[in-house]
Order: structure tokens, then sequence, then C-alpha cells
């Protein structure tokens, strides 16, 4: 039996961080937009580094790319994963973005398309620039967890956890997990500072090598929060149990393991001569 007293309050933060008139910005999208500024700049700065497949420019140029992917993916992932029968019936839906529907699996989707075609334009080594871009989506995902929570959505499982709150939008009234915040920590804060610190220790010598620590690190860490969050309504509990986006992440933890094990037989290139004299390429 759950309780139907809150352990812990819901804090009430106004999911609309800016209101001036008809302008209204939410912070689910100053949540998008933080992640890919911060990550833009950490990966200019990790390509500044001697040594380097990836240069600057090439980054700064990609930003745009990876912009549209996530957000061409991450809401058409969402339509065919997870509401596509609603969407079907009703196909205009699928442009009232400001309603929500966002897929990070559709995301990732996405950005990998647009850095495919990116370094096939470019001439740029697919997996090196693959690293690069790995290493910074963490900050993507805390910020966008956070902003989940801060809109009372994706809640998790009933729960008596001393840390179980009543989301304010679930009409159980059930004191749930903030699993949210879980992924927060586990997808954003941990990835990321693993990452970091392989990184630091030369991993990106070997192209392919930090995208499936990524890949695996993220893998593993849905599939654990997914326990503790409630699935989505539409789809409920899939084969044995499992949810959707658990099952999205097999796939990703294979394709990672794959990366891994192979990773000794792809030097990365260097590059960095062809930077200019500013170092900025």
């Amino acid at each position: 039996m759950f309780t139907t007293l809150p352990l812990v309050a819901f804090p009430a933060i106004d999911p609309v961080a800016i209101e001036l008139g008809p302008l209204v910005i939410r912070w689910y999208a100053l949540a998008y937009v933080a992640g890919i500024l911060l990550g833009w700049r950490l990966a200019m700065r990790l390509a500044a580094r001697p040594g380097t497949a990836v240069l600057p420019r090439e980054v700064d140029d990609l930003v745009v790319w990876i912009t549209l992917g996530i957000i061409l993916g991450g809401r058409i992932g969402y339509i065919l994963f997870y509401n596509f029968d609603q969407y079907l019936a009703d196909p205009w839906q699928a442009l009232r973005v400001w309603q929500g529907g966002m897929s990070f699996h559709g995301g990732l989707i996405g950005v990998i398309l647009a850095v495919v075609l990116f370094a096939r334009n470019r001439g740029i080594p697919l997996l090196a620039l693959g690293d690069i871009v790995a290493a910074v989506v963490p900050i993507g995902l805390f910020f966008g967890r956070i902003a989940n929570f801060i809109n009372g959505e994706l809640w998790g499982r009933p729960s008596n956890a001393a840390w179980a709150m009543i989301f304010p939008h679930d009409g159980s009234q059930l004191p749930r997990h903030p699993s949210q915040l879980y992924e927060a920590f586990l997808e954003g804060i941990c990835l990321f500072a693993l990452l970091m610190v392989l990184n630091a220790k030369g991993i990106r010598r070997n192209m392919g090598a930090l995208t499936g620590v990524f890949l695996v690190g993220y893998s593993a860490a849905r599939i654990f929060s997914e326990f503790f969050r409630e699935p989505d309504p539409q789809l409920g509990f899939l084969f044995f149990a499992s949810t959707m986006g658990q099952l999205l992440s097999i796939p990703m933890a294979l394709i990672g393991l794959w990366l891994l094990v192979t990773a000794g037989g792809r030097p990365a290139p260097d590059r960095s001569a062809l930077a200019d004299d500013t170092g900025k390429a």
C-alpha cells in the first residue's frame, strides 16, 4: 500500500520562465538552448586540443546541423515510438511542438544522421566527430531531465520512499519516485563525469571508443532508471514487463559495445596542422 500523503512537497516552479505579453518562454525550451550552447562551447574546447582529429571551426559549423537533428529527430521519434496511432488519426498534431512530445532515442538518431551527413560533406573522420559530440551530450540530458521535473511530467512509479512526492498533474495523487532527477543524475552528471575523465586519459586516440562508452553508459543508466519511472500510459509495459525506453536502449548498448571492442584498430588522425595560426582552424 502507498500512502496518499506527500512525503516531500513538489516544488511549485512555474514551467513558464519568461512571459512578456504574447511571448512565452518555458524552462523546457531554455533547457534545449542551454544544452546546445554549453555543449557547443565545450566541444569547441575539446577540438582545440593538440593532436585533434576534428577542428574547432568544424564543430562551430556542426552546431546548426545538430540542432536540426535534435528537434526533428526528437519529434519524429516520439511520434513513431510512443504515440503513432494518435498522430496517425490527427497528423496536424505533429506540428504542435509547444504541447510537448520529444524522444531522446529519436533525437539521438537525428543527431547521428546530422553527424554522418556533415562528416561526409566536410571529409571529417566520422567516429572522431562522433566522439566529440558524444562527450557533450550529457549536458543536454541533464538540463532536459530537470525541465521534465519542473514541468511535473514523466514521473516515477508509486513509492513510499522518504523522498517520494505527489506530482500536480498526476490524477492518482499517489507519492511517486522523482525519476526525472534520477535520470538527470545518472544520464547527466555521472555519465558526463565518466566521459570527461576518459577523455582526459586519451581515450579519443582510438576513434569510436568515447562514443561507445556514451552509448553503453546511457543505455545502462536509462534501463536502470526505467525501473523507477512510470511507463507511458498509451504503451504501458511491453515484453517481459519492460518499457519502451528499455527496449530502445538495448540496441544502443550493443552498438556501443561493438565500438568499444573494435576501437583499438581505429587510431585517430592528427589533423591539427590544418588549423590556422589562431588555432581556430
